[in-house]
């Protein structure tokens, strides 16, 4: 570096040197072959002292190149092998690069995450706390330590992993960023805060292996046929709503809520299933307008499709101001208008939630209730 400020100063003065000789043509007859003299000496020096100075400051500086690019795979194949989960953060949580092993751990792959809040891998009951810490470790305030959960049933109360927080500083970033690794914690582990021990390895329960296409295929199937079912086995269009719920709870949808569009506007919770308790009577007893996914597809006829929705309040609240999607651990939710396709009215709106750790809603899931939905509509139509 110091060779390279010399050689441009040295650079910057030869210039001006040449500056000064261009005007030789102008001066009178008596003083132009000093100048030309002049002219040729500073031509040999270029020539001779500053074109070689500067080959070997090219040569250097593509040998740096090598080594710094080199180091820069060296580091990458690191960082990508990991058997830690690694992941760097900016203030705000969103994911700039996480390994494998990262993805392994939050349930997503690594070139998904990047771009995305971290925090959306996470309970909702932990996303507030992480977010606050991530921050402060992004302000200079030291290395921090907490205790979060991702999402799992409300019995087992989630995978609780050990975040170690630290703030890196790279050259070429206007702020700093986090590192975050991630390791299993103990039975109880408390959330705490503060300066973080050393970390190892994480380890994580193997998942099993998600069934072939042709089986999802065949189970879409099957789902649909029992919708069918339930819906021709229906006396009347007041059957609908609790036949449709019926046929859909459980195995595909640990919550089924339908909303029906009354004259005049307004929005009435036809059916409610889901597991017996306090907040399944409170759901029940809401308006479904305080649900925004409901009132998009009722007015605009648009399907919603969440995984680990950051929004608290996409499901309104319960009696004690509780948000119902931290309250349900809600992983994934699918709502979907109650139109027959013919340009008619929408007549409501049919809403899925699947809790906990449980597989989120693909895409060949939603175009299967979205078939469904329709021939719920041609049910509710009495055609």
């Amino acid at each position: 570096m110091a060779q390279a400020e010399e050689f441009g100063t040295e650079l910057a003065d030869f210039r001006r040197r040449v500056e000064e000789l261009r005007s030789a043509p102008a001066l009178p007859e008596a003083d132009r072959l000093p100048a030309l003299e002049a002219a040729l000496l500073e031509l040999r020096h270029a020539a001779e002292v500053l074109w070689p100075r500067y080959q070997e400051l090219a040569a250097e500086q593509r040998r740096a190149g090598r080594e710094e690019h080199h180091e820069h795979r060296l580091l990458r194949t690191l960082f990508q092998r990991l058997p830690v989960a690694v992941a760097l953060l900016d203030r705000d949580t969103v994911v700039r690069r996480c390994n494998p092993a990262a993805g392994q751990v939050l349930g997503m792959r690594a070139g998904y995450a990047t771009g995305r809040a971290l925090t959306g891998s996470l309970a909702h009951g932990c996303r507030g706390a992480f977010r606050s810490q991530v921050a402060a470790v992004a302000r200079g305030e030291g290395d921090r330590g907490l205790t979060v959960r991702l999402p799992g049933p409300p019995r087992h109360g989630g995978t609780a992993l050990r975040a170690t927080l630290t703030a890196l500083r790279p050259p070429h970033e206007p702020g700093a960023i986090v590192l975050a690794v991630f390791q299993p914690a103990g039975p109880g582990a408390p959330g705490e805060t503060g300066p973080a021990g050393p970390v190892t390895a994480v380890e994580r329960e193997e998942r099993r292996p998600d069934p072939s296409e042709a089986a999802r295929g065949a189970e879409l199937m099957d789902l649909l046929d029992g919708t069918t079912t339930a819906l021709l086995g229906a006396d009347s269009p007041k059957e609908v709503p609790q036949r449709v719920a019926e046929a859909l709870y459980g195995r595909f949808a640990d919550w089924v809520v339908v909303d029906a569009a009354v004259p005049g506007g307004a929005l009435r919770r036809a059916a409610v299933l889901a597991p017996a308790g306090r907040l399944r009577d409170a759901v029940a007893g809401q308006d479904p307008s305080s649900w925004p996914p409901v009132v998009d597809a009722v007015r605009h006829g648009g399907t919603t499709l969440r995984v680990r929705p950051e929004d608290p309040g996409l499901l309104g609240r319960d009696g004690a101001g509780i948000p119902v999607l931290v309250r349900a651990e809600v992983g994934s939710l699918l709502c979907v208008p109650l139109s027959d396709g013919g340009g008619g009215p929408v007549l409501g709106a049919l809403t899925l939630l699947r809790t906990g750790g449980r597989q989120a809603f693909g895409l060949a899931e939603t175009g299967a209730v979205e078939r469904i939905a329709r021939h719920v509509a041609l049910a509710l139509r009495g055609l």
